[in-house]
């Protein structure tokens, strides 16, 4: 029993023995960690400090920086300022001294406006009293002259007036006459040289007139979706049509501008349709492209049909139908071609009913001999030569083909046949109202032009010829001579430039005829 006892009390020590020591080394590393904490917490405190006094540092530094460079641009504004500052009081300097001496100047100018002033009135009062005295003399030596010439002084002024006016109108009716005859030795030189002035002024209108179509605009507003963004719509209307549209200031309006009537006349019709229906986009306009394309080609067609009806000629290849039809879109000097290709066809049908040449050649011949203009544009040479070798590949016969390649002297006429087409061509172009005016226009211009050269006096009859280019006026010889007739021209063509507008130029021609007549008995 007290050994058990004795055991129990020898664990129960060694229990508290072992706690006391575990406690104990406990307490020894927690101090040891405490200690190490401690050591880090000093060690960071000092780096810190050190950062502390490292950044102060470079603070002042970065401030004595700023604080230098602040100097030394407000040294260099003040430089400026005192320079600025120098320059103001230099030009306030010259200011001082140019208005002293403008005002020195204005006072003299304004002593001297004053003698002047002076001056003139002292040589007011002289000139009056000089001019009395000449006025005096004057009408003394009038009044002389008066009773030595028996004539009073309107009455010598009148008589002087007329002698030197009839002298002066000799003199320059002879001048003229010379001149008139100097101009006649080269006249050939000069009208080639007005003819190359003419074409050269008129040609740049004529073209702009005969390649520019004109379409109307609801409003200006449309330009701009016409043009699209960026410009996208135009360009896609020209690739598709191979036109230029012209969008300028004209209001409500646009150009289209092309060489091919062709080309000209679908990209009027697209841009007509785009207007009506008013979607304008790229994918649009190359739908109404070829939709118009399409009613183009059977409008040609149907043209070319009806055209060839009317004119009664049958038998054509479908090639040459579409080839008139295109002629609808062509012009000639302002001449529709299609129309003046049925009318020569008519006229030269008539001529060769009267001459008893062969009618269906003639009329056949008439219709297609500008067939070449629908592709002149295309196809280099003449348009006569052109036409007779189309006509010639669409089985034409070689009296139609001579006929259609003689009718503008690219080859000798040889048949009856092939002169009437020539002729029916120049009686279409040349007669009067075929181009560019009509028929009552051309008939006044005419009774118009005959009645300024009747209102002059000596004019006993006149007579407008070569379709108006040309007037002749027949003169009374007695009361007309020479030299009158030469100054009745020039007072004719002035008085017609005056009063007249007309193309070209008028060809004046006064004729004096003297008739001698006796009787034998």
């Amino acid at each position: 029993m007290g050994g058990a006892l004795a055991f129990i009390i020898g664990a129960l020590l060694a229990g508290v023995i072992s706690a006391i020591v575990t406690y104990l080394y406990l307490d020894r590393g927690a101090k040891s960690r405490v200690r190490m904490s401690q050591d880090e917490a000093q060690r960071i405190v000092a780096e810190a400090e050190e950062q502390k006094r490292a950044s102060a540092i470079e603070a002042k530094d970065q401030a004595m920086r700023l604080r230098a460079e602040l100097d030394r641009e407000l040294g260099q504004r003040r430089k400026e300022v005192d320079r600025i500052e120098r320059r103001i009081e230099q030009k306030e300097e010259t200011i001082d001294r140019k208005t002293q001496s403008i005002e020195a100047r204005e006072q003299n100018l304004r002593r001297q406006e004053q003698n002047i002033e002076r001056s003139r009135e002292k040589w007011e009062v002289e000139r009056g009293r000089q001019q009395e005295e000449l006025d005096r003399e004057r009408n003394r030596h009038i009044e002389e002259l008066e009773r030595v010439a028996g004539l009073t002084a309107d009455e010598a002024k009148i008589e002087l007036v007329a002698e030197v006016e009839a002298e002066a109108r000799s003199l320059a009716a002879r001048r003229v006459h010379e001149i008139e005859q100097e101009i006649h030795e080269e006249a050939d030189r000069r009208s080639r040289k007005i003819l190359a002035t003419a074409i050269q002024r008129i040609a740049t209108d004529y073209v702009a007139e005969s390649t520019v179509s004109v379409v109307p605009l609801p409003s200006d507003d449309m330009k701009g979706r016409i043009i699209g963004r960026e410009g996208r719509n135009i360009r896609a209307l020209e690739q598709a049509t191979g036109v230029d549209l012209i969008v300028d200031d004209t209001p409500e309006v646009i150009m289209i501008s092309a060489y091919d009537p062709l080309r000209r006349e679908l990209a009027r019709r697209v841009l007509t349709r785009l207007l009506q229906d008013g979607r304008i986009h790229p994918t649009r306009i190359e739908e109404v492209v070829n939709k118009a394309q399409i009613e183009l080609d059977q409008t040609i067609r149907e043209e070319g049909d009806a055209v060839a009806y009317e004119a009664n000629v049958v038998g054509l290849h479908p090639d040459l139908i579409k080839l008139l039809g295109r002629l609808k879109y062509r012009t000639s000097y302002g001449q529709n071609v299609l129309a003046h290709s049925l009318e020569v066809s008519v006229i030269a049908g008539a001529l060769a009913s009267e001459l008893g040449a062969d009618v269906n050649v003639c009329k056949t011949a008439g219709l297609l001999h500008d067939i070449g203009k629908a592709v002149d544009h295309e196809v280099e040479g003449p348009h006569a030569l052109i036409g007779a070798d189309i006509a010639k590949r669409l089985g034409r016969s070689a009296k139609i083909v001579h006929a259609i390649a003689a009718h503008h002297g690219e080859e000798e006429p040889l048949t009856v046949e092939a002169f009437i087409v020539a002729t029916a061509d120049a009686i279409s172009g040349a007669r009067p109202g075929a181009r560019r005016e009509m028929v009552e226009t051309y008939t006044k211009r005419l009774e118009a032009l005959e009645g300024v050269a009747n209102s002059f006096d000596g004019v006993e009859k006149s007579f407008a010829i070569q379709a108006g280019r040309e007037i002749r006026i027949l003169v009374s010889p007695n009361r007309i001579d020479d030299l009158a007739a030469t100054q009745l021209a020039h007072d004719v063509v002035k008085k017609i430039e005056e009063t007249l507008e007309y193309p070209g130029q008028i060809k004046v021609t006064v004729i004096r005829e003297t008739r001698s007549v006796d009787y034998a008995r």
